[in-house]
């Protein structure tokens, strides 16, 4: 019988006051473990009787009009948060961490022209490609470590060959893409050794950029390409803007950069917490399988976003308020955030509102488009959604098609994390059962 959203005990309050009475600074960082660990009842517990949960210095906001209230209102809860790690990394302003300059609406504008919804079926070949070679290689040994193996891989082909960005070697822009993007997102303390990895990667990666764009631009006219025409950096330098815009070469470069950080980590991320989830469900596995075997690719699309709704890789995203702001005005649970508060909108609570998504707790496949904040919400929603979403989803098609594709037991099994968030091996099992098991 599933937990009622009603029935949920006060535990995770309960702990939270006396770890306030305590110490009220240390009170954060068991919210912060809580969030790795126990997420689904804590929020269910907030959303029931605290759902804008207020520590020092810090908001976490869990039911969905008031999360995306946070991810709407750009103007009170801003991006700040991200500015100068990532800038710090890339030399630059960029779109991602900035809220609604000209310098945002007019690259993401861009962006969304250069990465269409009609790159949808040859990005989903290039991810299947990618995927059953390492499938295919890995087959023989009756399993296949998924992170290193195949999503990452897949991932940071895509950057190679669809956005242009193929990086000296895959392990470089691997390395290059954890760096930046561990300071960005998971390190609050502000860790200055952290910090200065990233500020290395970024000026590696922007170093590498500035000599792949000089060997495109130094390609004679008429002879071979410097690289596969057609890709997003091609299509950047391809593209003759107005002086006005301000879109010159270093602007193209932090932009195929951004789009490379933007994706790696949330991808191959997202892939490890969703199949973990699809293949401990036997019933949702045999369904999401079949719909892996029909023609039309899309048919299991729906699994993997419901897969990935029980299980998120992103359950918050930060946001920083810019001045006082009583959010959920008008509801009894109204609450004033107060100027400099960081900000987490839990977006993988949101998901399980019943106010906002029908009969939450059971496992739906095809539920509304509306429903999944899986790729965030309002003006930093993600800018690479359809070819994003394609990847996702084509990669796990192709893993489900394989036979005898199932989690395996300790000690082989179980996901190895990076700091506790970056997942680095996920061994999975191929073909008969028996296979595999040494």
């Amino acid at each position: 019988m599933q937990q009622s959203e009603q029935t949920v005990s006060e535990g995770y309050l309960r702990r939270y006051e006396e770890a306030v009475r305590r110490d009220p600074a240390a009170a954060p960082a068991l919210i912060a473990g809580w969030l790795r660990t126990d997420w689904r009842p804590l929020f269910a517990e907030l959303r029931a009787r605290r759902p804008v949960l207020s520590a020092p210095g810090l908001a976490l906001v869990t039911r969905s009009a008031d999360v995306r209230e946070v991810l709407s209102r750009w103007e009170v809860f801003t991006v700040a948060a991200y500015t100068d790690r990532l800038e710090g990394a890339l030399g630059g302003p960029v779109m991602l961490s900035r809220d609604a300059t000209p310098l945002h609406w007019r690259e993401r504008g861009l962006l969304q022209v250069m990465l269409p919804p009609e790159d949808v079926p040859a990005v989903r070949e290039l991810a299947g490609r990618a995927a059953d070679a390492a499938l295919d290689a890995a087959a023989p040994h009756g399993r296949i470590e998924a992170v290193g193996g195949l999503f990452r891989h897949v991932a940071l082909r895509v950057c190679a060959e669809y956005f242009g960005f193929p990086g000296p070697d895959e392990a470089t822009l691997s390395r290059w893409s954890r760096e930046v993007i561990t300071d960005v997102t998971a390190n609050l303390p502000g860790d200055p050794d952290v910090r200065a990895a990233s500020a290395r990667a970024g000026s590696e990666m922007m170093d590498h950029l500035r000599e792949v764009l000089a060997a495109r631009r130094a390609a004679p006219p008429g002879g071979p390409p410097a690289a596969p025409p057609g890709d997003v950096f091609d299509r950047l330098l391809r593209t003759t803007l107005p002086a006005r815009a301000g879109v010159d070469d270093e602007r193209v470069l932090i932009n195929v950069a951004a789009l490379m950080l933007g994706f790696v980590e949330n991808a191959s991320g997202s892939l490890v917490h969703l199949v973990g989830e699809l293949l401990s469900r036997p019933d949702a596995h045999a369904r999401a399988a079949e719909a892996a075997r029909d023609p039309d690719p899309a048919r299991v699309d729906g699994h993997v976003w419901e897969a990935l709704r029980f299980d998120p890789f992103l359950k918050v995203i930060a946001r920083v308020s810019a001045r006082d702001h009583l959010l959920a005005a008008g509801t009894p649970h109204a609450t004033t955030v107060p100027a400099g508060t960081l900000v987490l909108a839990a977006a993988a609570s949101a998901m399980f509102d019943a106010d906002a998504v029908a009969d939450p707790l059971d496992y739906r496949p095809g539920r509304p488009a509306d429903v999944y904040l899986h790729f965030g919400y309002g003006p930093h929603s993600c800018v690479g959604v359809h070819p994003g979403a394609a990847v996702i989803c084509e990669v796990v098609r192709r893993l489900l098609r394989r036979p005898g594709v199932r989690l395996l037991p300790p000690p082989d099994g179980g996901v190895v994390r990076d700091r506790g968030v970056f997942p680095d091996r996920f061994v999975l099992g191929l073909g008969p059962s028996g296979e595999g098991s040494a």
